[in-house]
C-alpha cells in the first residue's frame, strides 16, 4: 500500500510568507482611537489574502501572521506583540481575522466566476467573514472593556463597518485583477486550495 505524500511548493511557501508580511505592514498603518481599538488597514489585507491565495493558504497566511505575534513579533497593530495583544481590547478582533480570510478564500476558490451571481456570492462570503470578525471583535472588546455588547458594538465595531466593507470590496477586485495578470504570466495558476 503506497503512503501519499504531499510536498508543500516553494511558490506556496513564498506566497504564504509575503502576504503575512503584507498583512503585518498593513497593520501597521494605523490611528490610534480612544477606544484602544485603532483604525488599520488589517481588514483591507485580511480579505486580500483570502481573496487571493484561496481559503487553504490565505488561512494559514493569517495564522501565520497570528502566531508571529503572539510569540513576540511586533507585527499587530501600533508595533505591538506578544501573547497578551491576543487577550486585550483588539484580540477577539485578530482570531476573527481566521474565519475572515476563510470565507474570503471559501468565496474565491469556489463561487468566484466571471459571472455577476459568483462575484456576489464571493462578495458576500467575504461580508460575512467580516461580520463574524466584528462579532468576535464586540464580544472579546466588551469582556475586557466591562462593558455591555450594545456599547461594545458602537464603540469598535459600527464605526469601523462602512470602511471595512469597501476593504473587503477592494480586496476583492484587487485580488480578481492580480490573477488575472499573473494567469498571463504563467507565475500563478490557480487559488482552489
Amino acid at each position: 500500500m503506497k503512503s501519499k505524500t504531499h510536498r508543500i511548493s516553494t511558490i506556496t511557501i513564498v506566497s504564504i510568507g509575503v502576504f503575512t508580511a503584507i498583512i503585518a505592514v498593513l497593520s501597521q498603518i494605523a490611528i490610534p482611537l480612544p477606544t484602544n481599538v485603532p483604525v488599520t488597514l488589517q481588514t483591507f489585507a485580511i480579505a486580500l489574502a483570502g481573496y487571493f491565495l484561496g481559503w487553504a493558504k490565505g488561512t494559514v497566511s493569517v495564522l501565520v501572521y497570528i502566531f508571529l505575534g503572539a510569540v513576540g513579533a511586533p507585527v499587530f497593530a501600533n508595533w505591538k506583540g506578544g501573547f497578551g495583544v491576543l487577550t486585550s481590547y483588539t484580540g477577539g478582533f485578530i482570531f476573527g481575522f481566521v474565519l475572515f480570510a476563510l470565507l474570503c478564500g471559501i468565496g474565491s476558490s469556489r463561487f468566484s466566476s466571471k459571472k455577476l451571481t459568483g462575484k456576489v456570492i464571493a462578495l458576500c462570503l467575504g461580508i460575512a467573514g467580516l461580520l463574524i470578525d466584528h462579532f468576535c471583535g464586540v464580544a472579546v472588546y466588551a469582556a475586557v472593556a466591562k462593558v455591555g455588547l450594545s456599547k461594545s458594538f458602537w464603540a469598535v465595531s459600527f464605526p469601523y463597518l462602512l470602511k471595512d466593507v469597501i476593504s473587503v470590496a477592494a480586496a476583492y477586485f484587487i485580488s480578481e485583477e492580480l490573477i488575472k495578470r499573473l494567469a498571463k504570466t504563467g507565475i500563478y495558476s490557480s487559488r482552489k486550495a
